[in-house]
């Protein structure tokens, strides 16, 4: 599901709001009549009569990056004026930039770095954040800039004010892979960009110490992970993506940790690479993943 037309002169239009007749019409005429053809489109509605509207349109045109104002003000004086619709335009090939907060489990951290060298993931890493120094020299390998911000249950404002400083105004998205502490109500709102987050889920749940125990004890037959957008509900923000795996009798506490992981490094990969291809259009506390 990666996009194929990360490149110069193409542009990704996504438009949301309430659902009426015309607006796939509307996103068509606005484009055409700047000479752009589209090559992709998706759309949904959560119920046609009277529910929310979602698309996401790939397009070409030429010399888009000169001509980004002048569709800019049409799309606002068709979409937002008249049909009351909310839009974002891209230009695809402009990476999304992406902070990386960890502890010290590696596992999703060195995934998402793999993938980004290999263009698996269309954003660029300005810097990797922990509360830990454990993972400077794996880090290093990749040229990218490792702050290590210790976090302490007694100054925990200090060391939030310090991330801050670090990714506001430098990042379009930060991603917490296995970054093992909650932040507060302050960092999500100051800090201005989303956040996604992965943990491991269990079917049943199991939460506390020691889950894969707990999961073993009770002969648990899959396990799964699932990421997410950040709210102040802890593990209850909007779903992006999820995945399971079996699971057996025979699997040792070992075992299972290994395939948690595994499943683990997947569904968060999915997650960052959909949202830096502007796949995933947030509607309160679900998501919309074209």
């Amino acid at each position: 599901m990666a996009d194929q037309h990360n490149e110069p002169d193409y542009g990704r239009l996504i438009v949301q709001g309430p659902d009426r007749p015309g607006i796939v019409a509307s996103v068509s005429s606005v484009l055409a009549e700047h000479g752009a053809n589209i090559v992709s489109l998706d759309q949904a509605s959560s119920d046609p009569p009277g529910g929310r509207f979602f698309q996401r349109t790939v397009f070409h045109l030429p010399d888009l990056a000169g001509r980004l104002d002048e569709l800019n003000e049409a799309l606002s004086a068709t979409l937002g004026a008249r049909l009351g619709l909310d839009f974002r335009l891209v230009e695809a090939h402009r990476r999304k930039r992406v902070a990386i907060f960890v502890s010290k489990a590696d596992h999703c951290l060195l995934d998402l770095l793999w993938r980004q060298r290999r263009g698996e993931i269309p954003m660029t890493v300005p810097m990797v954040v922990s509360n830990h120094p454990d993972l400077r020299d794996q880090v290093r390998q990749f040229d990218i800039p490792y702050f290590h911000v210790p976090v302490s249950k007694q100054d925990k404002a200090a060391a939030e004010k310090e991330q801050l400083n670090l990714v506001k105004g430098n990042v379009d998205l930060l991603v917490f892979a296995r970054y093992m502490q909650i932040v507060s109500g302050d960092f999500l709102s100051e800090v201005g960009v989303p956040i996604i987050n992965i943990h491991h889920s269990f079917l049943p749940a199991f939460t506390g110490a020691n889950p894969y125990q707990q999961a073993r004890d009770r002969g648990v037959k899959l396990v799964g992970a699932t990421a997410h957008y950040v709210t102040e509900d802890l593990d209850a923000g909007p779903i992006i993506e999820q995945d399971v795996i079996r699971v057996s009798h025979r699997d040792s506490v070992r075992d299972l940790q290994r395939k948690g992981a595994d499943v683990e490094r997947l569904v968060l990969s999915r997650a960052v690479a959909w949202h830096c291809d502007d796949r995933v259009l947030r509607d309160g506390n679900t998501t919309v993943v074209f």
